[in-house]
């Protein structure tokens, strides 16, 4: 059970590989550190075996330092998670596993991709527009856990006229 492709993709002296289920024991404290309401140790096994999923791990040195996962359904790709362990933020991990994802997305067909961050989450803002995305709404209420609203966020991969015949 893995997700993704099997094939291993290197950033500098980052490996890029599908999460496997061998993965979810570092995912999941990468997670507690980086969001207010973790995903368990289930919800991971269950993206695992979506065959609509496509989930990624970043590798340093052996050790597990990000993770991004996604859905693909007919041409709209949706990022589900994005999380760099907290001593290796701000150095470009998360832009390069979100490009790395985008193209995976276009590879298989998708023509937009659409994401929801939390509002306060400033950092993670500027990246998505610095990468092209556009806020296109905003859900009132949408984290449960604070209260917090959500924005929509989307980006075209794939203009209509390059599409498929």
């Amino acid at each position: 059970m893995t997700s993704g492709s099997d094939k291993t993709i290197w950033l500098g002296d980052i490996a890029v590989a599908p999460m496997a289920p061998a993965d979810l024991d570092e995912v999941i404290v990468i997670e507690r550190h980086s969001f207010p309401s973790a995903w368990s140790r289930d919800s991971y096994e269950r993206e695992l075996r979506n065959h609509n999923s496509y989930y990624f791990v970043a590798r340093r040195e052996g050790r597990l330092v990000g993770y991004i996962g996604m859905w693909v359904v007919v041409d709209e790709a949706h990022i589900t998670t994005l999380a760099v362990h907290p001593g290796c933020r701000r150095r470009g991990l998360g832009s390069h596993l979100l490009r790395l994802l985008m193209e995976h997305a276009r590879q298989r067909g998708a023509a937009r991709v659409t994401l929801e961050v939390r509002e306060q989450n400033l950092a993670a803002i500027s990246m998505y527009r610095a990468l092209g995305f556009q806020q296109t709404g905003v859900l009132r209420g949408y984290y449960g856990d604070t209260g917090e609203n959500g924005l929509v966020m989307w980006k075209v991969l794939r203009p209509e006229s390059e599409a498929p015949s």
